[in-house]
């Protein structure tokens, strides 16, 4: 009889515990639904140019360019500030595991041993107990089931945080590489300019020996190749700040020493095409981040609701007693009960909740849709800003062959003793910045590209292995 009655009760209390499941997931249906949100913008237009080129799933690999993509490979896996973005995701992903939780029972067993005295009665003596504990709370109005969604769409923006940086970081790479390279050619190109200038100087010692030239126009050229050697220094400390920089991207010690072989600049990839606005509103990482939260808010604001309303709650316990160890299992005692709460007053502190979270979700909304307004801004820029750059370009060629007409005119002339030097240095000095300048176009060209890759929503999405 003893045994038949102790699985009684234990039936009993399991029967209880799947009531408790059973009865909860059927009010689930109660939660309110979540609410689908656009961008508070009318009739959203299309971008003023686009062209056919479909940005390829890694954008940078447009540029064909072997060592820009294995250093962005690289930066991917090694950058430590994205991946501890990617741990600030897998935090919020274990969040969502905790709220989840809720919804289900809590279980816990308890075994207890004391010695009481004095003896004998049931009090004293040696006093065994051992029990399981189960506590359930409804929900009702779908309070709980709010707060894991909360959880599960904040959990989205950060992984949305890490599409963001990760997208942030290899322009980052690929800007401060092309900028290495760009360095690079006008360390050439000055380094060429200060040969010539160090030949002029001879002709002209030479021609000062013959009273051709006076010595103002020596000291001129003299300081003319001054100048351009101190651009040489600023174009050296540059490029070894360019490559501490590439080398912590990377994740690696910038003092570590770094091979980088110099390439030319790309040519400019054909325009990608800019697709319809609504795509980048869904493609875009920062605007899925700001839509991510916004949700969340919504969740909040009905948590906040449904937190007015009553609650319900059971709890079941079940124990056995006794002063030894062999009699501890033939009985059990236990207890099955429900708890209903409704708030009655609370100073107001649960309505002001309820308008502190819509408030919050308004927030939310317009920061929505100010990220889409500028990122729309962004893609303009970056449209407008190319087709002025070529242009520009266009513009520096044509002065940089008047430029150097001119300089070799100026030449001859001065040569025969036709002009004075003072022309010639000066024609020399324009000649030599708008070669400069024109890399530097080119250069600039070439990063407005990428901001505009970046400004489109890039077409990659970096993942790292998600570890359960």
């Amino acid at each position: 009889m003893g045994y038949s009655f102790k699985t009684y009760n234990l039936k009993f209390a399991l029967h209880g515990i799947a009531v408790m499941v059973i009865f909860g997931t059927l009010t689930l249906g109660c939660s309110p639904k979540v609410n689908q949100v656009e961008p508070p913008i009318e009739n959203l237009e299309n971008f003023s140019t686009t062209g056919v080129q479909v940005v390829p799933g890694q954008w940078w690999t447009s540029f064909k360019d072997a060592q820009l993509n294995a250093m962005i490979e690289k930066a991917l896996q090694g950058n430590f500030e994205l991946a501890s973005t990617w741990e600030q995701y897998r935090a919020a992903r274990a969040v969502v595991k905790r709220e989840s939780s809720f919804l289900l029972p809590d279980l816990e067993a308890t075994i207890q041993n004391a010695i009481r005295r004095p003896e004998p009665d049931f009090a004293g003596g040696e006093n065994f107990q051992q029990g399981l504990s189960a506590s359930y709370e409804v929900d009702l109005w779908g309070r709980i089931r709010a707060g894991l969604q909360v959880e599960k769409f904040r959990a989205e923006a950060s992984l949305w945080d890490y599409q963001a940086l990760s997208m942030t970081i290899t322009a980052e790479m690929a800007i401060n590489w092309y900028q290495w390279l760009a360095a690079n050619h006008q360390l050439d190109l000055i380094n060429q300019q200060i040969q010539t200038n160090e030949n002029i100087i001879k002709l002209i010692k030479a021609r000062f020996g013959s009273g051709q030239v006076r010595a103002v126009d020596i000291l001129r050229q003299t300081q003319l190749m001054e100048a351009t050697r101190e651009q040489k220094l600023l174009i050296e400390s540059q490029m070894a700040s360019l490559e501490n920089q590439l080398a912590v991207l990377i994740g690696q010690q910038p003092q570590k020493e770094w091979t980088f072989i110099p390439d030319s600049l790309p040519e400019l990839p054909e325009l990608p095409a800019t697709g319809l606005p609504l795509e980048l509103v869904r493609r875009r990482p920062d605007i899925q981040r700001a839509h991510h939260f916004l949700l969340a808010a919504d969740r909040d604001m009905a948590s906040a609701v449904t937190s007015r309303y009553p609650r319900l709650s059971f709890s079941l316990e079940g124990q056995v007693r006794s002063n030894n160890f062999r009699g501890l299992f033939q009985d059990w005692a236990y207890s099955l009960a429900g708890n209903l709460v409704a708030p009655l007053f609370y100073g107001g502190r649960l309505n002001a909740e309820v308008d502190r979270t819509e408030a919050v979700k308004q927030q939310r909304l317009y920061e929505y849709g100010q990220t889409v307004l500028l990122a729309f801004q962004e893609v303009e820029d970056a449209l407008v800003q190319e087709r002025k750059q070529l242009e520009r370009l266009e513009v520096l060629k044509r002065q940089l062959d008047l430029a150097n007409k001119t300089s070799e005119q100026l030449k001859i002339s001065f040569l025969n003793g036709l002009s004075n030097y003072l022309d010639v240095l000066l024609a020399l000095d324009q000649e030599q910045q708008l070669r400069r300048e024109f890399i530097d176009g080119r250069l600039n060209l070439l990063i407005i590209r990428i901001g505009l890759y970046r400004a489109l929503g890039g077409g990659f999405e970096a993942q790292r292995k998600i570890q359960q």
